[in-house]
Order: C-alpha cells, then structure tokens, then sequence
C-alpha cells in the first residue's frame, strides 16, 4: 500500500463507507435543540457591524474585527473599520477615512492575522472621483497593526502602465485571508488592464480569479501622478488560471471564487509534505455549453516569483499568469446529477483533509457535501428538508463545524454523526458566523431593530 493510500486509510474523512450508513439514520431530521445563551456584543443601533463572513476574532480572542458599511452604499461608501471588546464591549476605530464619499474610496471586508495583532481589508483607490468611482479592479488590500491605528500598510503593489512589474498587480483584490501562519494573504481579484480591453472590444476578458500574496517582499512600482500605481510590501502573483470561453467538457473555467486556505497550512501530500493550497468554486462549460459551479484546489508553490507558462505581471491583452509550479485540480464533476452544481465558499477543516461546500441533494435541497483534496467521492453530510442557507465554519480544530439552517446556527459533528440547533429561529436569521481561535465561542451577525426603527446589523455571541 503507498503513502497516500495509508493517509487516506488513517485519515477519519477517508471512510465514505462508514459514515455513508450512518448519516441517513442521524440525519433524518436535524437533532434536538440545545439553545446556547446569546451576547449582544455591539449595542449602537445607529449603524451596521459587518462581520462579512470574515476571519474576525483577534489572536487572543478578545476583540471582533468588522466594517460599518451600509446595504444602500456598501463598501465603497463605508470609511470606517472598527474593533469591539467581545468581553466589555469598548470600541475602538482601527481605520477612518476622514473624506469618504458615495463614490469611495471605502473600506470593508476586514479579517484579523491568526498570529499578529494586525488586520486586512477592502481597501479602494485614493484617487476615486464621481467619473472613477469604487470598482471591483479599483481597490487594493490595505493592512493595519493593533497599535498603530491610522497607519495604512499597502500589501499588494499596483501597476497599470506597460510593461507591467512582476510581483505588482493591474486591478483589484478583494476578500482577504491570512495564512493559518500569518505569511501570506489569499483574495480573489479582478483585472483593470482586462476591463479596459473588455470596455474596447465588447468581448469578456474581464474574470474573476485568485491571487496570492507572500509577506516581506517589497515591490517598488514608480508611482504615477493620477494615483493609480503604487507599491505594496507583499510580492503578489494570480495563482488560478481562467479563460473566456472554456472548451466544453474540459476542466478550464472562466470564473474563480469562493476561495478560501486549505488548512491551517496545507493538506498532507502523499509522500507525508504539507502541500500550500486555496480550494475554491470554478465556472465550467458543460457538452451541452451550460455553465456548471465545481469545487476545485490549486497547489502553491513556496516561490511564487519563478515564471510558469506565461509571463507573471502579465500583458496587454493577457491576465498575469501563474507561476511556477501552480497546480489547478478540478475535484466535483456535478453535471451528470440531477440537480448540477456547488456553491458558497469552500472551507477547509484545520487539518485540510475535508473541504466542506453546498450543492443540491437528489430531491432539490441544498446540503452539505464533503470532498478530499486529493478528490474522489463527495460525502453528503447534512439531510435536511429544506434548504442549509450558508455560513459554514469548522472548528478550529476539531471535525465539527457550523452552518445556518431555518434561521438558527446549527452545530454539526463528523465524528459523531449528528447535528445540534444552537440558537433559536428569528425572524431575522444569524449571519455571517465566525469560531474563535479556542473554539469556545461563535461570533456572528443579526439584523436588530430598536423602537420600531430600521434594523441595524449587530454583532452576538455565543459560549460553547
């Protein structure tokens, strides 16, 4: 028997077989509620507290990371992101853009580093004007230490002016995660180099894809009087590859998203190294020339500044390419199922050895499916009647995870083969969940009204 055959023997989510005959008989019906204690960790209801669906909760656990963007501006029209005090509920402005307006530059979508007291995020361009406003291929990732409030960090250089600089980027990236070990930033991005050809030829050239970032290598790009290149102190490279127009049938696809880290850093490979690696939801084009969402990995290479098949910063009429020793594996193959397809952002359990994400079950509902990084069968987890309506977590270490279902956060154990309703139904369902590095606490969002006023995005709490 190889390596990864051991692996996979030894490993508890390499057993469909098991757990296949155990999960109709548990999962008939969602198990018993055991409803935990609610905080309310924010308490103005002036205005929102989004958690996005982020890493929130600092290295020690005390304090929630989050923006304050509105439904009607989102982010563009935001300029503040903010910390609260899980345990006081003192707040604190880690970043405030003094002249925001409707059309940016704005912040949001802030995650904290697992290791440093230092936090990422949404960051558009300073040179915004109401005729070049907040655009998905007009922003940058902007880092701020704890105790350095009000002192941007750009990460990710910017370079628009041909020839383009190698470990610059030409557009936007957006969504940003720390590395499990704090060294380096997985986002996902669009081009303004492929917007404009996009704009000029009528054709779409301008996709969404997934770069990287590796910390401490600065990139000098010589900065342009309009602002729109910059240098960054990260080296940035795309690492998915996509194209307009797949071959039908084939595993090329035209859109990358949903990305998240696999593990805390890696799977196992099967000669026992740790593999860097995103998982993420691939667009591809079916024989009928239907478009079908599949689960997919790409492998990272440690030296992300060796040129692979292409040039890494890109052309004129190209997306930059990634480098080498890239690996983009297709894992889902839905199109042949009743009801085809995968959706949500992949996430990985702490080890890295399961991939979680939603697709539809033989009868139309949404669930949970489980899959291995090195593929093979997916594993329906969750049998529920109606539809998982997102926000899956895993544990931080554990083979648990948690999710929403008819307006409650539901706990899920693997191992044990059963699921736990955590809070009771509201009207207005829990979003955005979030585990604390501990693994005792659950932070998530709530729409609350206050005297019959407009309801305002408020941060709870729950203790495990």
């Amino acid at each position: 028997m190889d390596a990864q055959k051991k692996l996979m023997k030894l490993n508890l989510e390499s057993k469909p077989i098991l757990l296949l005959f155990m999960t109709p008989i548990l999962f008939s019906a969602c198990g018993k509620g055991n409803y935990k204690m609610e905080k309310q960790i924010t308490q103005d209801f002036t205005y929102n507290h989004d958690l996005d669906n982020n890493d929130n909760f600092s290295p020690d656990d005390k304090w929630l990371v989050y923006d304050t963007r509105t439904e009607a501006g989102g982010i563009g029209a935001n300029g503040k992101i903010e910390k609260v005090h899980v345990e006081t509920g003192e707040k604190m402005v880690l970043y405030e853009l003094k002249q925001n307006r409707a059309y940016g530059p704005g912040v949001g979508a802030v995650s904290y580093s697992h290791t440093n007291n230092e936090v990422v995020f949404i960051h558009g361009l300073l040179n915004c004007t109401s005729d070049k406003p907040y655009e998905q291929w007009r922003r940058t990732g902007v880092i701020i230490k704890d105790d350095q409030p009000g002192k941007p960090i750009f990460m990710d250089a910017r370079d628009i002016s041909f020839p383009f600089t190698v470990g610059a980027l030409r557009g936007g990236t957006h969504r940003h995660e720390f590395s499990g070990d704090g060294e380096w930033i997985g986002y996902t991005y669009n081009d303004a180099i492929m917007k404009k050809l996009e704009d000029s030829t009528g054709l779409t050239h301008n996709l969404r894809t997934i770069g990287v970032s590796k910390k401490n290598h600065p990139i000098s790009v010589p900065e342009s009087q309009d602002g729109e290149n910059f240098s960054g102190e990260w080296f940035s490279a795309l690492v998915v590859k996509v194209v307009p127009n797949p071959v039908p049938g084939s595993d090329e696809i035209s859109r990358a998203a949903g990305d998240s880290w696999v593990g805390h850093s890696g799977y196992l490979k099967s000669d026992g190294a740790t593999q860097r690696a995103r998982a993420f939801i691939g667009t591809t084009t079916e024989q009928n020339r239907e478009q079908v969402d599949e689960v997919y990995i790409v492998d990272i290479p440690e030296d992300i500044s060796i040129p692979g098949e292409a040039a890494l910063e890109g052309t004129e009429t190209n997306l930059p390419a990634p480098p080498k020793g890239t690996r983009q594996r297709r894992l889902t193959y839905t199109a042949n199922n009743k009801y085809p397809g995968c959706e949500g952002i992949v996430r990985s359990s702490y080890g890295g050895s399961m991939l979680a994400y939603i697709a539809k079950d033989d009868h139309n509902i949404k669930q949970i499916f489980t899959i291995s990084p090195w593929g093979g069968e997916p594993i329906q987890r969750t049998f529920h009647e109606s539809d998982v309506q997102g926000g899956i977590r895993w544990h931080p270490k554990d083979h648990r995870l948690v999710y929403v279902w008819q307006n409650s956060l539901v706990g899920l154990n693997i191992e044990e083969g059963k699921n736990t309703v955590l809070t009771k139904p509201t009207q207005n369902p829990p979003k955005n969940p979030v585990w604390s590095h501990d693994g005792h606490k659950i932070a998530y969002n709530r729409m609350v009204s206050k005297d019959g006023n407009t309801p305002t995005m408020q941060i709870f709490v729950i203790e495990l």
